[in-house]
Formats: structure tokens, sequence, C-alpha cells
């Protein structure tokens, strides 16, 4: 009877979902996205528990789940296995970059902290978006504690560190190491290089100019303050360097020994980093478990969407590399970017055009890539670390922009930076 009810209401036989799935089949996504969006700003006190977050996932989820548990299981359980290694991942690395702490005080000045993301947007490359972000941001949010005007900084680090800055290697974005999976070589992302020095140079310009601006309207007290606050860098933890090294050597692994390497690591760093590093850091699970939580119902919910995109993308006429990008982009926004460059991937080898990689044109996939990696700035839920950085500032007394009001500064600033991309490199 169920079967025959859902029948009736889908009217989808039992094979190709994507290309018979109702538009409004979207609605428990939007919501999801509506609810991430809103509840911070009508109901901020309730929105603050994970709890309440998890029940908003679950009655939103829980539906398309039951759905394709009965249509198209395979479906699901693929996406399972893709939430899971993707929360996998970023629990490993939030756990270990929380056991290495950054000692010291450095001035917050607009060089030092254009320096701080400078770096954040070369490591980010070598130890991932996710790693870079949990070991800088807290040193960044103690070297700026005096001042008041610093909204702009976590906004620009979430642009540089947590998102562009990791489009050179497949260690850097989820993106690019499940293109690395799908056959990318591991080199090949290099070709992004003259996009990322581009975009990394241009965002660290801006930033400077921002950072003037602010800082030139701090108090006499605040900036004296930080002068004498000020303490040389050292580094406590270096034995989580290692099971760092763990996590980076396990990506070249296939599940399950990838998931259970990192697993590993993770633990060896909780426990044997000594609880004092923990708590100097301000260490806590709260950023890991609120991004598990809204990302359960993110990827359950975002099933429908990615399936109409796959089996109706080329009606959208995506065919010329900056279509790709802009097209990618957009999607990466709202969509996690990981499984919205999957598509893409797919979408341009479905095009039948021909080309070096994975039978994909270089310019087609230089522009998938980097779509999705920069454009996942767009917004809080573009990529996982954008929510464990925005989190980590609010649990340090930050106040950071709305979900609206971040995506303020991305249309402002991300928008024709990204338009002077596509003009300079893809048309």
């Amino acid at each position: 009877m169920i079967n025959s009810l859902l029948n009736g209401l889908f009217l989808l036989p039992a094979g190709d979902l994507g290309s018979v799935l109702p538009l409004w089949s979207i609605a428990p996504f939007v919501c999801m996205l509506l609810a991430i969006a809103i509840l911070p700003l009508t109901h901020s006190h309730w929105w603050e528990s994970n709890k309440h977050k998890a029940l908003i996932s679950s009655v939103l989820g829980i539906p398309v789940i039951i759905y394709f548990l009965i249509y198209d299981h395979h479906r699901l359980f693929h996406t399972g296995l893709d939430y899971a290694s993707f929360i996998i991942l970023l629990a490993s690395l939030f756990t270990i970059s929380g056991g290495i702490e950054l000692q010291g005080n450095p001035e917050g000045t607009p060089l030092v902290n254009t320096a701080f993301l400078a770096i954040g947007a070369v490591l980010a490359n070598f130890i991932g978006t996710t790693g870079a972000s949990m070991l800088l941001i807290r040193p960044l949010l103690r070297t700026n504690g005096t001042r008041k005007h610093t909204r702009h900084i976590p906004v620009f680090f979430i642009f540089l560190v947590s998102n562009v800055g990791g489009c050179l290697t497949p260690l850097g974005d989820p993106p690019l190491f499940l293109g690395y999976l799908q056959g990318v070589p591991f080199f090949w992302t290099l070709k992004l290089l003259h996009h990322w020095f581009f975009a990394v140079a241009a965002l660290l310009f801006i930033f400077y100019l921002f950072e003037r601006r602010a800082w030139k309207r701090e108090t006499p007290v605040a900036l004296l303050e930080d002068i004498l606050l000020k303490e040389p860098m050292t580094v406590r933890g270096k034995l989580n360097a290692l099971w760092l090294i763990g996590v980076v050597g396990a990506v070249f692994l296939p599940t399950p020994y990838r998931e259970i390497i990192m697993i590993t690591m993770g633990y060896l760093s909780y426990r044997f980093t000594s609880l004092e590093i923990r708590e100097s850091n301000k260490f806590t699970f709260y950023p890991i478990n609120e991004v598990a939580v809204l990302f359960a119902g993110i990827f359950a919910t975002m099933i429908p969407a990615l399936l109409i995109l796959e089996a109706r993308g080329t009606e959208l006429g995506v065919r010329e590399p900056w279509h790709f990008f802009w097209i990618t982009g957009i999607l990466s926004s709202f969509l996690d970017n990981a499984p919205t460059y999957l598509t893409f991937f797919s979408l341009a080898q479905g095009l039948g055009i021909g080309g070096p990689v994975m039978g994909i044109p270089e310019d087609i996939l230089v522009a998938i890539s980097a779509g999705a990696v920069f454009m996942g700035a767009n917004s809080y839920i573009g990529n996982g670390p954008n929510f464990m950085v925005k989190s980590i500032c609010e649990e340090a007394g930050v106040k950071m922009p709305s979900f609206f009001g971040y995506m303020l500064y991305s249309g402002v600033i991300l928008i024709p930076l990204f338009l002077l991309i596509t003009f300079i490199f893809l048309l």
C-alpha cells in the first residue's frame, strides 16, 4: 500500500528517478537551508542546542531516507558512505589540530593578520582546509583579542583558509580529493596555480585594506594593551604532527582502511594530548557535533536535488568552461561542494566531448574544480570548515555575521572576484 501511495504521489518508475522526480521533491532541502539561515535570527537561544539542530535534520531528512530506502537504497547507501567519510575526515583533522597549540600573542596589526591568512592559504594544501582552519583560527582570535573592530577577520579567514587556499592538491579540499578517487592524477590540480595565486593575492590585498581601516578605528587603549600582551610564538603538542601525517597518508587508501586509520589517528591524538593543551585551546566537540548534525540533514535532503541535476543537467545548456565554473560554484554555495563537484564531473563526462583527464577536457575540469573550491566560500554551508570556524568564533565571544550577513560579504567581495576570474581565465 505504501508503494502504491508513493507511486501515485511521485508518478515514478523503479528506474531513473532523477529524470522524473518532481521539482517539489527538493522542498526538504530548501527547508533545511532556510532553517539554517532563519532560525539563528528568529530563535537564536533555541538554535544554540545541537539537539534542536538534530531535531530539524531528523524531521526533514528521515522522510527522504525512508523514500530512498524503498526506491533507491543503493543511492542512499553511497550517500551514507560519503557522509561518513566526510565527517570522519573533518573530525580527525579537528581533533588533531585541536591538540596543537600555537602559544604566544603577536601584535594584531594589519600586516600580522594578513600574514596569518597567507600562511593558512598555503598550509591548506598540505593539511586540508579543515586542518589549517582549526590550527590557525584560535591563535588568530587570540592575537586580536583586545581589538573591537574584528568582525571581518573571521570572514576573510573562511574565504582564504577554509576555501580558496586549498585548491592546489587533492589534500586541500574534499571535492578535489573525490576527483582524485575518480582517477584525476594527484598533481593535476597544480594546473589551478594561476587561479589560486590570482584569487589569494586579490583577497589578501582586499583584506589588508579592510584591516587598515578597522585598525585605525581602534582606541589607543586597545592598541596599547595589544602591544603590552605581545609574546613570541611557540608550538606545543608537536606529537600531533605524527597523527596529522597519518591522516594525510590515509587519504591514499581505499575505504574502509582510510576511515579506520583516520579514526585511529584522531583517537591517538585525543588520548596522548595533555588536557592542559586542549583547555588552553578551549577545545570542545561542540563545533564538530554541530557540523555533523547539520550536514546529516543536508546530505539526506540533497539527494533528490543531486539526482535531478545528474539526470537533467544537460537541459541547463552547460557546455562551456565558464558555464561549468558558475553552475558548479553557485550550487556548491548551498549544496555541499564535494558531491556537487562529482555531479558536474559526471555531467562533463556525459557530454561526450572527450578529453585527456577521465574523458573531460582540461579547461572544463579546471572550471569545475575552481568553481567547487572557490565558491564553497559563498555561504556558511558551502564547505564543512565554514561552520566550524563560525562556531569556534562564537564560542570565543566573537559576534559573527548572520547567514545572510555573511552572504552580503561574499556577494560584495567574492562575486566580483569570480567575475574577474571568468574573464581572465575561462573565456
